[in-house]
């Protein structure tokens, strides 16, 4: 079953698969702020730790 309107890529220099759903951008940026986030806190969490041992 076939339902795209797109009948012919010849041209088409870019397509974006949810650039009509604005929820799921949003999500996506989200998960990865929340990566970006997490491994600062992470390397901060590990680095402090790290120079507890040598004071």
């Amino acid at each position: 079953m076939n339902t795209s309107p797109i009948t012919s890529w010849d041209g088409a220099e870019a397509y974006f698969t949810f650039a009509d759903k604005p929820a799921v951008l949003v999500a996506l940026v989200l998960i990865a702020a929340g990566i970006c986030v997490g491994g600062i806190i992470s390397m901060i969490r590990h680095e402090s730790y790290s120079y507890k041992k040598f004071e």
